[in-house]
C-alpha cells in the first residue's frame, strides 16, 4: 500500500494534468499511469459517455479478454451492480459476494470476470450537475487483495478534477469543421445479433468504425461504439436501465455523429429481432445539447442558445423568454465568458460545426 506522501504527490500530479491536457484520450493515459503508482491494478476499462445519456462514447481498454469484448460490453451493462447510472463516486464490487447474490444478470457480470482471474472491480463514475462524462473500471486479481479504504479515497479525491477536465475535453471537440471535410456518400448501418455478434454492415462503415475507435496497425476496426448503443438497448428492455440507446460521439474535425440502436422487425436466426445500429450526423438540436452541457450552461442560457438557432433578434428573444432585453445581453454575456467568444455568430458556428 502506498504512503500518505505518496498519495498527495500522485494527487498533485493528477491536478496538474487535469489543467493542461485537453485531448480525452491523452488525458485517460496519463492519469491511468499516475493512478497506477498508487493503486495496482490488473486491467482497468474507461469510457467515456453521452452526458445525457450515458450510453459510452470513447472507449479505452486494457482488458484480458478482447477477443469477447462484445459479450463483455452486453453484461456490463446489463449488470446492475456498480452501474455508472445508479451510483455517484466511487464503489467496490468483490465479485466473490456477487455471485453469492440472486439476480442472475449480476452473477453473469461477475463470473466473466472471475473466469479471467479478477475478483475485485472498483468503479469511479465522474458526473457533474451538467451530465455523466465516463466512468472507469479497475480490475484486480486475488494476488492484489482488496480495494484499501485510502485507495478508494484516493480515487475519490481525484474525482472533481477528473470530471471537470473530461468535460473541458468535450467542449474543446466544438470547433467549426473545414469545408472540404467528406461526407458519407451512402447509409451508415450496422445489423447485430441478440449477442452482439456483427452480421452485416454498409461500406461506409467500415470508414466510420476506423476513426471512431482507431484499430491496431492492420487490424480491422472494431464497432465498440456500436456494441455499447446495442448494449444499452438490452438494458432497457430488460429494466436494468431507461435512458434511450442513443449516444452522440465526436467524430473528427469538429464532426459530430449520433448513434442510435433499435430492433428490427424480423426474427434473427436467435429467435430473437437482430439490432440495426445506424449512425448519422447529430442534428443541430443534439449538438446544441452537448454543447451547452460541455460548457456548463445554465438551463436558462441553454434555453437562450436554442432560441439563437433560429436567428432571432435580441428583441425577440426577450419576449420569447418573457425577460428584458438587459438580462437577455446579460446572458449572451455568460455564454460568451463560459466559451471564450465574443458575438453569436462565433457561438452557433462553434454549436452547429458551420
Amino acid at each position: 500500500m502506498a504512503s500518505p506522501t505518496a498519495y498527495t504527490q500522485a494527487l498533485g500530479r493528477v491536478e496538474r494534468i487535469c489543467g493542461s491536457v485537453r485531448d480525452a484520450r491523452s488525458l485517460r493515459l496519463s492519469l491511468l499511469q499516475e493512478i497506477r503508482h498508487v493503486i495496482a491494478f490488473d486491467a482497468y476499462v474507461w469510457l467515456l459517455t453521452d452526458p445525457e445519456t450515458s450510453v459510452g462514447t470513447a472507449p479505452l481498454a486494457d482488458v484480458p479478454c478482447l477477443p469477447e469484448l462484445p459479450r463483455l460490453i452486453r453484461l456490463r451493462y446489463l449488470t446492475r451492480v456498480n452501474r455508472w447510472t445508479a451510483m455517484d463516486g466511487v464503489g467496490i464490487a468483490h465479485l466473490p459476494a456477487v455471485m453469492d447474490g440472486i439476480a442472475s444478470q449480476n452473477r453473469d457480470w461477475a463470473g466473466f470476470l472471475a473466469h479471467y482471474g479478477m475478483s475485485d472491480v472498483a468503479t469511479t463514475v465522474f458526473r457533474d450537475r451538467h451530465g455523466c462524462w465516463g466512468w472507469l473500471d479497475l480490475w484486480r486479481s486475488a494476488r492484489l487483495g482488496p480495494f484499501s479504504r485510502e485507495e478508494v479515497a484516493f480515487l475519490t479525491d481525484i474525482l472533481d478534477p477528473v470530471t471537470s477536465a473530461l468535460r473541458r475535453c468535450q467542449a474543446s471537440t466544438f470547433v467549426v469543421r473545414p469545408s472540404d471535410l467528406p461526407r458519407p456518400t451512402g447509409p451508415v448501418v450496422l445489423v447485430l445479433s441478440p449477442d452482439l455478434k456483427v452480421l452485416q454492415l454498409t461500406p461506409q462503415s467500415h470508414e466510420y468504425l476506423r476513426v471512431l475507435v482507431p484499430p491496431a496497425q492492420g487490424q480491422p476496426p472494431v464497432p465498440a461504439n456500436a456494441y455499447n448503443v446495442a448494449a444499452q438497448l438490452l438494458a432497457v428492455e430488460a429494466g436494468v436501465d431507461h435512458s434511450p440507446a442513443i449516444a452522440r460521439v465526436h467524430l473528427a474535425d469538429g464532426l459530430w455523429v449520433t448513434l442510435r440502436a433499435a430492433r428490427l422487425g424480423d426474427a434473427g436466426s436467435s429467435g430473437e429481432p437482430d439490432i440495426a445500429v445506424t449512425i448519422e450526423d447529430s442534428s443541430p438540436a443534439e449538438r446544441v445539447a452537448v454543447f451547452a452541457r460541455s460548457f456548463g450552461f445554465t438551463p436558462r442560457e441553454t434555453e437562450l442558445l436554442r432560441h439563437l438557432m433560429t436567428g432571432i433578434d435580441t428583441r425577440e428573444l426577450a419576449l420569447q423568454m418573457f425577460l428584458s432585453e438587459h438580462t437577455i445581453q446579460d446572458y449572451l454575456k455568460g455564454i460568451f465568458a463560459k466559451t471564450s467568444t465574443h458575438n453569436r455568430r462565433t457561438v452557433m458556428s462553434r454549436a452547429l460545426g458551420n
